[in-house]
């Protein structure tokens, strides 16, 4: 098993704790819930992650929510563990899927998510378009969600 997939693996009772509103809204927005669940995984670790403060703030105070939204670039909503704030999160990805649609027609649905994901974590300014994961976070981003979202979509989500 992979350390992406051990990870999952290890946050997938925390994550449960929010497997009907994960469903719920990636159902509505028309994304795999798999994916939010791996995301969340990779934020938060299920809501107990590493920097993670009892209201729901990490990474310096500027990521709030399961989701981690960036408070610098987005005004936040709902509460940090609430369906509202999940819906953000997945509407930022949405936003990023629709423009990686319009800028690289040519690639493949899994290649357009991969760069959604990448944009999700550190936003397109700095993206090298053949190595998307180049500038993200431990410089695996997209490709660490997919594979926990590949656990999470095992195992019922």
């Amino acid at each position: 098993m992979s350390t992406y997939a051990q990870e999952a693996k290890d946050d997938l009772p925390y994550i449960n704790n929010y497997k009907d509103k994960i469903i719920r809204v990636s159902n509505n927005c028309n994304v795999q819930p798999s994916v939010v669940a791996g995301i969340i995984s990779r934020e938060t670790r299920g809501g107990r992650g590493a920097g993670l403060d009892s209201h729901g703030y990490g990474d310096n105070g500027n990521g709030y929510g399961l989701m981690q939204v960036d408070k610098r670039y987005h005004t936040l909503q709902g509460a940090w563990d609430s369906q509202t704030n999940i819906e953000q999160g997945i509407g930022i990805l949405q936003y990023f899927l629709s423009d990686f649609d319009n800028k690289c027609p040519s690639w493949s649905r899994v290649q357009k998510l991969k760069g959604a994901l990448a944009a999700y974590n550190k936003g397109t300014e700095k993206m090298d378009y053949n190595n998307v994961d180049g500038h993200t976070t431990w410089g695996n981003y997209s490709t660490d969600v997919l594979a926990r979202a590949e656990f999470f979509k095992r195992n019922g989500y």
